[in-house]
């Protein structure tokens, strides 16, 4: 299927790995110039080499930049002129129970995962609806709706970032630049992966085993009963990326695997 998107540029946040990098594979395919962003150089620099080794047909750069303030936000915006796309996909975790959460830790999460995307937005928004063509995601989370007792402070940034995206959607009334939030699952990122397998190790246990445990005690309402592939939470991002999904603007997608009990 082509989506109608070659040629496009396409920024997206956190990109060296997991989901990120994942979406930047999918877009490649689809003839997106990526630029790919990532806070350690080394991994920046190796994503982009695995995509140029697969893809000549596009434009893949990197930027090095920690976007959790203004200054590392600011250092990106200052290379990159242009884009089309917008896919404000960083995002920090960390389990810790709600009594133990500094106030330093709560402005951290918030900053990392909800600010840089404002940041962004707030930059490139403009020159989209300009062109009169333009795609902002937010990559939210099941968190946002069902709040994990283990991470308020995590599921509080993911909620906020669907407020924001909404009330960007409502600026692009009447033209062809739509703002979406995507809320993803459990999925089998690298950072994910790494924490399940050092809990099994700790346990004796297998990562097949941990996994099964995981969707029995901590999300039981999952129906695939499974971590989701990173690549089936990119099918999702590069669909409303698209030009395919003009009018799907305002909206709260879910790829989820069913973690959310809730039709709407």
């Amino acid at each position: 299927m082509d989506l109608k998107i070659a040629n496009k540029i396409a920024l997206i946040t956190g990109s060296t790995q997991g989901i990120g990098f994942a979406t930047a594979k999918k877009l490649c395919e689809e003839g997106v110039n990526v630029i790919i962003n990532g806070r350690n150089e080394n991994k920046v620099n190796s994503a982009v080499m695995k995509l140029k080794a697969q893809f000549n047909n596009v434009k893949i750069i990197g930027i090095t930049a920690d976007l959790k303030d203004n200054e590392g936000c600011n250092k990106l915006i200052s290379q990159v002129g242009h884009i089309d796309i917008l896919i404000n996909n960083l995002g920090i975790f960390e389990p810790k129970e709600f009594k133990d959460i500094t106030e330093e830790e709560w402005l951290h999460m918030f900053n990392v995962n909800v600010m840089s995307g404002v940041r962004l937005a707030q930059h490139y928004l403009s020159r989209m609806i300009e062109q009169n063509w333009g795609r902002i995601i937010f990559i939210s989370s099941e968190s946002a709706i069902q709040i994990p007792k283990e991470m308020i402070h995590y599921g509080m940034t993911k909620t906020a970032q669907i407020s924001v995206s909404r009330g960007i959607a409502e600026l692009t009334r009447g033209t062809n630049v739509t703002s979406n939030a995507i809320i993803v699952g459990p999925s089998k990122s690298e950072g994910v992966v790494q924490f399940m397998e050092d809990f099994a190790k700790q346990n004796n246990q297998s990562f097949k085993e941990i996994e099964k445990e995981f969707f029995k005690n901590i999300r039981p309402t999952s129906l695939i009963q499974r971590f989701a592939e990173v690549e089936e939470d990119a099918n999702m991002i590069v669909y409303t990326a698209s030009s395919l999904s003009s009018a799907t603007n305002g909206a709260i997608l879910r790829v989820d695997g069913g973690v959310v009990q809730s039709a709407f």
